[in-house]
């Protein structure tokens, strides 16, 4: 059992293994890169953090005493570059190792990380850099990336600093360069000290109602993902956990990190760009992974495979989040290995919210209970909880608070947030029925998100830039049934005058998403109608599309 974990948390367990209390609690200084990364490096200092390769056979292993050491020399650097507490620092950095070393140096000065996909283009950035006045970008030199950073500069003026990572470019400072010789890394004390309540993290989260909406998370985000490690993923110390996310994404913080770390277990990272379930499962096999968490995507091609093929014996304990499970795949992937996947729910606004947990036996296609960190209800649009079996909007009271790892409003949108949290309730926007043995299960988005291979896709972000086609009088992005996917992406589109339906045009609005945002949002599926469903003030209705759809 980790020592370190039970400094923050009260805990009893029934006889039959079941939580019956449970309590977070830590100190107003509480800062994740000191108080967990630096204190194991103190505590355990050749204890496993990470274990991390790539496709082309490189291979790293590192301690928490590699980690202290490498996080204070990015923080050492990043201070000879001019970044400062309170900036805010945009990080496209894929799988690269070196995102730990330098998400865990921006802790360590107060410097606000902006986790990014590297499949952004130059509209995405233009608009996530003016809106969070970034100051600097940590960029991998892999791809284009980097040239789209240089592109998008132009128009944001807030930008002063650029680091590349795994190369050199011309204006571009090099990370792996100025943390060789970076000096001697001085702790900040008094009220350059970051912790508690200053801002940590920032994600933009995708909307339907406007584009991605910023995410603020403070220093004590970490210990909101104590019960995502110890009670959903069943994080066991020293033994590796794998959870499959690129660090662009807020389920990467999830199980490549904070409470993995917490709970003194080592992650393991693989650095891949084109995912092939073959090599995912010869990677469980040879580095003997005890507990795995990916999207039902990822199971849906794993159990294509002969599973019978790779030894999976070590496979303790199996996670699934990002999109509704489906029951086949979860029966399927129990036959082959007698593991059953346990499903969980939450936001980038929150941590984990709803999951079978290891206690639990599990109920096919649920997304399991409440989380012992929230206080969570269904409720009707009057804010009244509903009755077992009724639809009503997954909720949080915060009537006595708001808990770690939950957001505290959306970044410089206060309207925004006041739609959302009001009466000291957060709706989360995800529709749900409980069953009469509590346990929820999932209707679908109340805004009309899209979620497609782990993704979460906007329609307007993807409805704004098929309306830059000429040929495209209007349009409504949704979610349509994809038995890979969960949902593919699909555009019900109204030609403008002079244009007639073909294939060659399909083709060409999916080519022009492709080149205008990022590759993931394209419409896989095209439907060209006369006109678009509306109500009487004139709102596309989505939910009309889909109940076509399905």
């Amino acid at each position: 059992m980790s020592q370190l974990y039970l400094s923050y948390v009260h805990e009893k367990f029934n006889e039959k293994g079941e939580l019956t209390e449970f309590k977070l609690t830590a100190p107003d200084t509480f800062n994740f890169a000191y108080d967990v990364v630096d204190q194991l490096a103190k505590s355990t200092p050749n204890a496993v953090a990470m274990v991390w390769c790539n496709e082309s056979g490189e291979e790293h292993t590192f301690t928490f005493s590699d980690m202290k050491r490498e996080s204070d020399k990015a923080a050492s650097f990043f201070l000879e570059q001019g970044i400062r507490k309170g900036d805010f620092v945009l990080m496209i950095l894929k799988r690269h190792y070196q995102f730990w070393f330098a998400v865990n140096g921006l802790h360590k000065i107060g410097a606000v990380g902006i986790p990014a996909t590297n499949q952004l283009l130059v509209k995405d950035l233009i608009y996530r850099m003016n809106s969070a006045d970034v100051k600097a970008v940590i960029c991998t030199a892999d791809g284009d990336i980097s040239d789209f950073v240089d592109l998008a500069q132009e128009s944001c003026p807030t930008l002063e600093i650029k680091i590349i990572v795994k190369g050199e470019k011309s204006g571009w400072g090099s990370f792996e360069n100025g943390c060789a010789k970076a000096k001697p890394f001085i702790k900040p004390t008094g009220e350059d000290y970051p912790c508690g309540t200053d801002p940590m993290l920032l994600y933009f989260s995708s909307g339907t109602t406007g584009m991605p909406k910023m995410v603020l998370l403070d220093f004590f985000y970490p210990l909101g993902h104590i019960p995502t490690a110890a009670y959903w993923h069943n994080i066991k110390p020293g033994k590796l956990h794998f959870t499959v996310s690129e660090t662009g994404w807020a389920k990467s913080v999830w199980g490549k990190i904070y409470g993995q770390w917490i709970m003194e277990a080592p992650i393991f990272a693989f650095d891949f760009d084109r995912f092939n379930a073959n090599d995912m499962l010869e990677k469980i096999q040879k580095y003997k992974i005890a507990t795995f968490c990916a999207p039902p995507t990822i199971y849906r091609f794993l159990i294509k495979e002969d599973l019978s093929r790779f030894d999976l014996s070590s496979l303790e304990h199996v996670t699934t989040a990002g999109e509704a499970l489906n029951a086949e795949v979860y029966q399927q992937f129990l036959k082959n290995t007698g593991l059953k996947l346990m499903e969980g729910f939450g936001q980038t606004e929150t941590t984990l919210a709803l999951a079978t947990f290891r206690w639990m036996d599990t109920k096919p296609g649920s997304m399991g209970v409440p989380s012992p960190l929230f206080d969570i209800a269904l409720v009707n649009e009057n804010n009244e909880t509903v009755n077992d079996g009724e639809v009503g909007q997954i909720s949080i009271r915060t009537h006595n608070g708001v808990p770690y790892g939950m957001f505290h409003g959306y970044f410089k949108d206060q309207e925004m947030t006041d739609n959302a949290w009001y009466d000291n309730v957060y709706h989360t926007g995800d529709m749900a029925t409980r069953d009469e043995d509590g346990f929820y299960w999932y209707v679908g988005r109340a805004d009309d998100i899209i979620k497609s291979s782990g993704y979460r896709i906007g329609p307007f972000e993807v409805e704004s830039v098929i309306m830059e086609h000429p040929s495209v009088l209007e349009c409504a992005v949704t979610g349509t049934p994809d038995p890979l996917r969960g949902q593919a992406v699909k555009a019900t589109i109204v030609l403008a005058k002079g244009y007639t339906p073909s294939k060659e045009l399909m083709h060409e609005i999916q080519e022009h998403v492709k080149t205008q945002t990022a590759p993931y949002k394209y419409p896989r599926v095209i439907e060209f109608v006369t006109e678009l469903p509306k109500t009487i003030s004139g709102k596309i209705r989505r939910t009309e599309i889909r109940e076509r759809d399905n």
